[in-house]
């Protein structure tokens, strides 16, 4: 039987890092595998599990630093979603951080572990703009999914420290992998989409994204032109 602290955390045998991975092996799903990886999603250690699946999951979990250290450590793609979703922002490190996005295989990890975990953390704007700078693809579009979720939920960030994103982007526009162009392009866009001023800003940034001679950077900047261009406030 599931148990209650005072705080409302749950503990106990369901909870338990095993008991988890049996839950998750139980909804496994091959024919959601062959589907994952059809839009590119790895198919190593992943059992198919629906992302409204994971979510109840994490709900019924509650926060838990330990357990999500564990779940990440199973090396199993959903676990490691989960991770993401049942982890302690206020208890994680910046080499928590590095070693777990060294392990991103897979996008979906990748972003989902961006948007729910690392954007709330102190070290995510550091972490932003450090990752963004690195070679390795799926690190590197760590580093552009963070600005992009940043611009979204950092309700407290200031136009400058989102604006100091802008110069990494231009860096950036020029890696033609799949997975990181189409970061910077979010990235771009999210942040231009924060208010007036910063589509403004942005709409100067793709302009010169534009004038890179690669085909990623074209395509980056027109895409968030014509989006940009669009955007009322």
């Amino acid at each position: 039987m599931k148990k209650e602290l005072k705080d409302g955390k749950n503990l106990g045998p369901a909870h338990s890092v095993g008991a988890i991975i049996i839950r998750l092996k139980s909804l496994s799903n091959p024919k959601n595998v062959e589907g994952m990886a059809r839009f590119g999603i790895s198919s190593a250690n992943t059992l198919g599990v629906s992302m409204p699946e994971l979510r109840k999951i994490g709900k019924e979990i509650g926060k838990d630093h330990k357990l999500a250290l564990e779940l990440w450590d199973s090396g199993i793609h959903e676990a490691r979603i989960l991770a993401g979703l049942v982890d302690d922002s206020t208890l994680v490190t910046a080499s928590q951080m590095d070693k777990w996005v060294a392990g991103f295989d897979s996008w979906d990890v990748c972003d989902q572990v961006c948007m729910n975990l690392f954007r709330k953390t102190v070290f995510a704007h550091e972490k932003a703009a450090e990752w963004s700078r690195r070679k390795e693809e799926f690190v590197k579009r760590a580093g552009y999914a963070l600005m992009a979720t940043l611009a979204v939920h950092d309700k407290k960030a200031t136009d400058a420290k989102l604006a100091a994103f802008f110069p990494l982007i231009i860096r950036g526009a020029d890696d033609e992998r799949n997975f990181v162009k189409k970061a910077v392009n979010w990235a771009l866009r999210q942040i231009g989409k924060r208010n007036a001023a910063l589509r403004d800003a942005a709409l100067e940034c793709a302009r010169e994204v534009a004038k890179i001679d690669c085909k990623a950077a074209r395509w980056i900047a027109a895409d968030a032109i014509r989006e940009l261009e669009k955007k009322k406030f």
